[in-house]
């Protein structure tokens, strides 16, 4: 997904100069002719990763429209431009929060090396943030990634659970997230801040799971040296997740029931039940239903669970969320691992969209992060997902505009029949880097030499060059060889030796 770059300035000639630079390097540029104008854009919900500021406009200046953004909540990396380049300017752009800035006019590469900076800077402080909420229980349900129409609805129904302490149970396959919807409906609760104590029940030794959930009493057992308070204490006044909460055992579950029913929990060895505020929120891939008909689930337990229905969906299911859920984990791996991938090319971006992801959302995010670690091109590229390379990449996606040139042979031209109508001129390398355009005009015109059969009277009109000129690139490009002789050849140079 290209990164957008709002260029706020009030030059149409600068705001056009600056987008050939950025597009030429894959971002996307939006538009804003003032402050006002870009203010507008910003409320109304226009995507903008990084913004241009220009600090002299019409109406209010770039350092009002910072403050103003700032003031708003608008937190994206402004980078300000300046023509004049006053030290007590950029001071105070600083201090009102921008993030860097140079002065007009600038050369392309100290552009792009500006906006990378601010893009990786915005990528640490968004991965910072989002580790202060995970430690401290206060994700919310806006934090969660996608917007299809089934994420949207889990969305809304676990705003509408978290007003209240109602206990819910989160369905859905391996991989898709319950955790993190149990995260957001503990962080939109009035537990928010309080202790979120997450617990796999299918990863506790059968012979411990009572001890780890209630506690235990020094003494209780063989082995018991300390008092143990359990998950349910180390949970009480916040939320106890328990995850697979169908692995538990039966008489686990009686234990269970009572401390739902009773808010009280008796540790092993204990002399008299505590008393705990905990809410439950329980997670499982299975179907209990069918394990209560099997006997292998409690049916007034599984009543007291599945107060609150909540279905998480697959992958496959919100196929829409893929390009999203890839940029988020693009620019979390970026920070962790320190590297500076952009994002993926459109070509990969519809491969990925296109696999149907048993694993789903975890499984995306481990093919992300290897693709990352092995990445050594700016855009994630299909070669990067060797383990899902038997997916084909849908139509529309199957060559980015900008890695081919071709060239169409008209069927009726009489030149070159052997040749075929397709004729690709690269102008990506394989690793995604644009070539040099050097090695690009070579290939341009030992193509045209091949089509036209070595005339070069015909080679030079088609190319837009004169005579002199192409023999010239020949020779420094030691295209000789590809020269066919013949009477047109020769003519033209005698013409050169002439001229």
């Amino acid at each position: 997904m290209a990164k957008t770059v709002l260029v706020v300035d009030d030059d149409p000639t600068q705001r056009r100069l600056i987008q050939a630079v950025l597009e030429r390097d894959g971002f996307a540029v939006a538009h804003a002719e003032s402050g006002d104008q870009a203010i507008t854009r910003l409320s109304a919900g226009g995507v903008a990763d990084v913004i241009l500021l220009d600090m002299v406009m019409p109406g209010i200046s770039g350092q009002e429209t910072l403050v103003e953004m700032r003031a708003r909540g608008f937190n994206q990396p402004v980078i300000v431009v300046t023509a004049t380049g006053g030290v007590d300017t950029i001071v105070q752009a600083m201090q009102a929060g921008a993030m860097d800035f140079f002065v007009k006019p600038a050369a392309p590469e100290r552009i792009l090396v500006s906006i990378r900076n601010a893009l990786s800077m915005g990528a640490l402080k968004g991965e910072v943030d989002r580790l202060k909420k995970h430690a401290s229980g206060r994700t919310g349900f806006g934090d969660l990634i996608g917007s299809s129409p089934a994420m949207t609805m889990v969305k809304r129904l676990g705003e509408r659970a978290a007003k209240s302490s109602i206990p819910i149970l989160i369905t859905g396959e391996s991989g898709v997230g319950k955790e993190v919807i149990a995260r957001a409906v503990h962080g939109s609760s009035e537990r928010a801040g309080k202790p979120f104590v997450a617990v796999n029940c299918g990863a506790i030794p059968e012979n411990l799971v009572e001890s780890i959930l209630f506690g235990h009493e020094k003494g209780s057992f063989t082995g018991a040296t300390d008092k143990h308070l359990g998950k349910f204490q180390e949970a009480n006044g916040g939320t106890l997740f328990l995850d697979e909460v169908g692995e538990l055992p039966l008489d686990i579950q009686v234990k269970l029931l009572r401390a739902l029913q009773e808010s009280e929990i008796d540790p092993v060895g204990g002399k008299r039940p505590i008393k705990v505020d905990v809410r439950i929120v329980s997670a499982t891939n299975r179907d209990l239903s069918l394990a209560v008909k099997e006997g292998r689930f409690r049916e007034d337990l599984y009543y007291r669970l599945n107060v609150f229905p909540i279905e998480a969906p697959a992958l496959r299911e919100r196929k829409e969320d893929v390009p999203a859920l890839v940029d988020a984990f693009v620019r979390r791996f970026n920070v962790e691992e320190g590297k500076s991938v952009v994002g993926a090319t459109p070509e990969t971006m519809g491969f990925l969209a296109a696999f149907d992801w048993p694993g789903n959302v975890r499984q995306l995010e481990n093919a992300v992060y290897r693709a990352i670690v092995l990445a050594d091109a700016p855009y994630l590229q299909p070669h990067d997902f060797p383990a899902i390379s038997g997916v084909a990449p849908p139509p529309q996606a199957a060559e980015p505009p900008s890695a081919i040139v071709t060239s169409m042979l008209p069927p009726a031209s009489g030149l070159m029949p052997d040749l075929p109508q397709a004729v690709p001129v690269r102008i990506l390398d394989e690793r995604g880097h644009l070539r040099t355009l050097e090695e690009i005009e070579r290939d341009l015109i030992q193509l045209a030499i091949e089509i036209y059969a070595g005339h070069m009277s015909e080679v030079a009109r088609r190319l837009g060059i004169g005579r002199s000129t192409l023999y010239r690139k020949v020779r420094e490009q030691g295209l000789e060889d590809v020269i066919k002789g013949g009477a047109d050849e020769a003519a033209d140079e005698a013409d050169v030796q002439v001229a």
